[in-house]
């Protein structure tokens, strides 16, 4: 959890000090080939990056984290009852929240950087970096998988 709040106030830091840099009015929406096609005031653009970089990972990061406080029969896992034995369900639990805090550190980063992209603002036309969003994408994508590769592996056999 506390890698998700570094990187959540990392990137509260990097909206607020990169949103002074763009128009009075963002273009937030994009069509096809990367022309905008929706617009709103830089304040409510600004707020609502803020409340996507600190709202969703954290969601990801508190989901993960509640796992010690339901109870365990409710824990869906491969190898279930070797992983929730009692020897070895607070191993286990906190595992689950490791997991939850690096996939929140992904969600965040991956947000900072379409924030990064829109701030193509500056560009008259605004226009949408497709190309530079697309390899983003792939990246955050392969991390995904990565992720879930990693998460299957640990509980994939008891050790």
């Amino acid at each position: 959890m506390l890698k998700t709040l570094l990187m959540i106030i990392a990137a509260v830091a990097f909206v607020l000090l990169t949103a002074g840099s763009m128009p009075p009015t963002v273009a937030s929406h994009f069509a096809a080939g990367g022309a905008a096609n929706g617009f709103m005031p830089r304040e409510v653009y600004v707020k609502f990056m803020l409340w996507l970089v600190v709202g969703l990972p954290l969601l990801m990061s508190v989901l993960m984290g509640i796992t010690g406080r339901i109870p365990v029969r409710y824990i869906n896992l491969p190898n279930r009852d070797y992983w929730l034995a009692p020897e070895r369900v607070d191993e286990t639990l906190a595992y689950l929240r490791g997991q939850g805090g690096t996939m929140g550190v992904l969600l965040c980063g991956f947000l900072c950087f379409v924030h990064w992209l829109v701030e193509a603002n500056g560009l008259t036309p605004a226009h949408f970096p497709e190309t530079q969003f697309f390899v983003g994408a792939a990246l955050f994508a392969l991390a995904l998988v990565l992720w879930i590769g990693r998460f299957i592996r640990h509980f994939a056999r008891p050790r």
